[in-house]
């Protein structure tokens, strides 16, 4: 347990820094620019170094050459003090005809002595090369003047048996000291990092976009479905599932499933009673809700199942243009009595099970006109022998999509992985909750299937397709289609279905086995089923109800 926690903290990580990278570099790069742009504009300090040696006079033994030798070392300590003295700075001050104070002279200089040795290192700074050099070699002749002076006037004689000799002059320095570039650029890149990664700790606590099902499932509701990322839907709105069961690539493979797995959650969310009129919608405009709704249309369709999608997005609507039919008359029209169901319902030629209700003529009063009882009549009679998915508004803009709830075996909620907010899903759920209204379950859309934040959203489907085939062979479609119409087809509840022949017609089993225009004929009746079955009863229940 505490590997798997280990490693999904890691991925976690990982994702963070998957998402945030250009973060973390601009951080970097405006850090290490600020402090080039710093380095430049400081002066440059030049340092030369010029050495001094302490000796003592005379000759004699060996007792007394190690005697002389002690004595150096001794003084090259107490001279240490004497060259950072004011009189030595005054005296270099003459020397070099400086403008600068004694004190200014002193803090360019350091002196070191190293241990048990009679050397004596000055180490003078300046702003140019020739002045460093020149102000260590005249450190080291006034430290050897005032040593003098203070030796003679302790002896009050005219030599002194310790002397500081300079051991040659300083070498003229090629490159400053300071600043160091290279320290000052590895500093900026160092607190760059370390701005660009606080920066991703705090947008990330702070981010309360929804990125996973986990951050869904603890507001208490349940995930029915986890649709991946289709680029086709990421440019426009598209139908991108036909209805048929081969696809001519692996990467529908993954989208199609998903919305089949959402299709079989939905009909075991209540065995006895499954949901018939199923509202779709979002907590704000973009989460793809329109899209969702007609595949998953298309989906249900397929599969034999009379289904009918209506738009009752009567602000914005999209169904027709998605599925490529003509605009015109639709919902409104069917409610106010201009038109019949028969007349302004289309069906889609791919998938002849399916029927499109466009949203008609856009109302003054949308929300009035789906919660009369002319819309509640319509529903009811609709669900009797179809599946009915209904395009709605965002809850959070306007409460067309909660009314319609409210009338409706439940919603279905869409959300946009990695753009739709915490806080508007759980105003969404609240808005549901307020009326009563039945919620089925969250949509995650939009989830990426590949990189490393696609671990999180627990979506694994794209790894299973990839060893199908895109092209199997014709037997096997027909045994796969002949498998999906028996397990999916619906119990007719005492009345014939659109998916079920007329009389005389041939069974399901034996249309994969017809020909092309056996099947066109079958298609064809079906539809003229489908007319005579709900079109005269929806129109009888509506102008009652009206």
């Amino acid at each position: 347990m505490e590997q798997e926690n280990s490693g999904t903290k890691l991925i976690h990580i990982a994702s963070l820094l998957q998402r945030y990278w250009l973060t973390i570099v601009a951080a970097v790069v405006v850090s290490t620019l600020l402090a080039w742009g710093y380095s430049m504009f400081q002066p440059r300090i030049y340092a030369a170094q010029s050495s001094g040696l302490v000796v003592t006079s005379g000759t004699g033994d060996i007792g007394t050459a190690l005697a002389g030798d002690s004595l150096a070392k001794s003084k090259a300590n107490s001279y240490k003090s004497i060259a950072i003295s004011m009189p030595v700075a005054e005296r270099v001050s003459k020397a070099l005809n400086i403008d600068d104070s004694a004190e200014a002279l002193l803090a360019r200089i350091s002196v070191d002595v190293p241990q048990s040795s009679n050397e004596i290192r000055v180490t003078a700074q300046a702003e140019s090369p020739a002045l460093a050099r020149d102000l260590a070699d005249a450190w080291v002749q006034a430290l050897a003047a005032e040593a003098l002076s203070v030796e003679t006037s302790a002896s009050e004689a005219n030599d002194s048996a310790v002397q500081v000799s300079a051991l040659g002059k300083a070498a003229l320095p090629t490159s400053p000291v300071s600043p160091n570039t290279k320290l000052i650029l590895a500093i900026g890149v160092l607190f760059g990092l370390l701005v660009g990664v606080s920066i991703v700790v705090i947008r990330s606590t702070l981010d309360r976009r929804i990125r996973s099902v986990e951050a869904i499932q603890q507001l208490g509701v349940g995930v029915v479905g986890t649709i991946p990322m289709e680029q086709r839907l990421s440019a426009e709105r598209s139908i991108i599932e036909t209805g048929g069961l081969t696809h001519n690539s692996s990467e529908t493979h993954a989208f199609t499933e998903s919305l089949r797995e959402l299709r079989t959650n939905l009909s075991y969310m209540d065995v006895d009673n499954p949901p018939r009129v199923i509202v779709v919608t979002s907590s704000v405009p973009g989460e793809g809700k329109s899209s969702l709704a007609a595949n998953l249309a298309v989906t249900l369709a397929a599969t034999g199942r009379p289904t009918i999608l209506i738009d009752a997005d009567l602000r914005r609507p999209v169904v027709t243009d998605l599925f490529g039919l003509p605009a015109g008359a639709g919902l409104t029209d069917v409610l106010s009595g201009s038109a019949t169901l028969e007349e302004v319902a289309q069906f889609y030629a791919p998938v002849p099970a399916l029927m499109v209700l466009g949203s008609g003529r856009i109302p003054p009063n949308p929300s009035e006109l789906l919660g009369s009882k002319a819309m509640k009549s319509l529903l009811e009679e609709l669900s009797r022998d179809l599946m009915v998915i209904i395009d709605c508004p965002p809850l959070l803009p306007v409460t067309d999509a909660a009314i319609l709830t409210k009338v409706a075996d439940g919603a279905l909620v869409t959300v946009r992985a990695g753009s739709t907010r915490l806080d508007e899903l759980q105003r969404s759920l609240e808005i549901l909750e307020n009326i009563e209204g039945n919620l089925l379950g969250v949509i995650l859309n939009a989830v990426p299937i590949t990189g490393l934040g696609a671990s999180q959203y627990g979506y694994y489907g794209k790894y299973y397709y990839s060893s199908v085939t895109d092209d199997p062979s014709p037997a096997q479609d027909a045994a796969t289609s002949a498998t999906t119409s028996e397990v999916d087809r619906p119990v007719s509840r005492g009345r014939r279905l659109a998916s079920e022949p007329a009389p005389g017609l041939q069974s399901p089993e034996a249309t994969v086995e017809s020909t092309s225009e056996e099947a066109s004929a079958t298609s064809d009746a079906n539809l003229a089923s489908f007319d005579d079955l709900v079109s005269a009863r929806v129109n009888r229940r509506i102008q009652r109800d009206r």
